[in-house]
């Protein structure tokens, strides 16, 4: 088991309001509770606008709840990113054109000292040794342009994990992918989260993707978005694309759905 005892995200009455036109309120987020244990991989859930990525932007410091309190290794999110524990990937790889792959995954290492001081000081894997697990050695010397869609994610999670953040943050990064693609990648990504240990917090609107890699599936409804159900995952690791086709794995699926067509029928009421 990953986790140890500690909570890496905790998220306490957060609410989160916006000023729509006409001076209207837009409830993006009411009363929402969740604690993340260190070390586990937590997905998140649920119909556009329920509130998802405005989660995600609170517990990475971008915004700030109109009440409540987040807190990320018992700092505020904003000091939490300010002492590098934490990673982002996005859905877009956002990777530097000009510079190759190996250059890309480095250069947060080159700019930042204090990443840098950080990573040097745990022992782990090189960022060649990540770019190996991840099936990119043969491209550590191409540019982004040379790669595949697939491929370039890749290089964006690598860069991401070789920083060694303990809480990494994931919104939807395999959603602009081909199902194949989609499956090899969370793959790779469960093999570099099995090495290095970080919590994920992790967007997705795919039920068999949210029960592939977690611990800890969070369903959410909107309308105003909030927390419906949290679905502990008791499957065995290592998950592997034979895992996909067992009724074990086809129940979490079924419940999952079922979770989410109960949260959408709420709202219809």
């Amino acid at each position: 088991m990953h986790a140890p005892a500690r909570d890496s995200i905790r998220v306490a009455g957060a609410r989160r309001v916006y000023q729509v036109r006409g001076g209207a309120e837009l409830v993006a987020l009411n009363n929402v509770d969740l604690t993340i244990r260190a070390g586990s991989f937590v997905s998140v859930i649920g119909p556009s606008g329920c509130g998802k990525s405005t989660l995600m932007r609170l517990v990475a410091g971008l915004e700030s709840p109109d009440q409540g309190e987040v807190t990320v290794s018992g700092l505020s999110p904003k000091d939490a990113a300010a002492a590098k524990l934490l990673g982002l990937v996005p859905q877009a790889p956002a990777l530097l054109p000009w510079l190759s792959v190996l250059k890309n995954v480095t250069l947060p290492l080159r700019v930042n000292r204090a990443a840098s001081r950080k990573r040097a000081a745990v022992p782990g894997p090189s960022m060649e040794e990540l770019l190996r697990k991840a099936g990119l050695q043969d491209a550590m010397h191409k540019l982004p342009s040379q790669l595949s869609g697939g491929m370039q994610q890749r290089v964006a999670i690598v860069r991401a994990f070789g920083l060694r953040p303990e809480v990494m943050l994931m919104d939807e990064p395999f959603s602009a992918l081909d199902e194949f693609t989609r499956e090899s990648l969370q793959e790779q990504l469960l093999d570099l989260w099995d090495e290095l240990k970080s919590t994920v917090l992790f967007i997705t609107h795919s039920v068999t993707e949210a029960v592939r890699l977690s611990d800890t599936i969070v369903v959410m409804a909107p309308r105003p978005g909030r927390i419906t159900d949290v679905i502990q995952v008791d499957l065995p690791r290592p998950r592997g694309a034979e895992l996909l086709k067992t009724p074990e794995f086809h129940h979490y699926e079924d419940l999952v759905r079922d979770r989410l067509r109960g949260a959408f029928h709420a709202n219809a009421a």
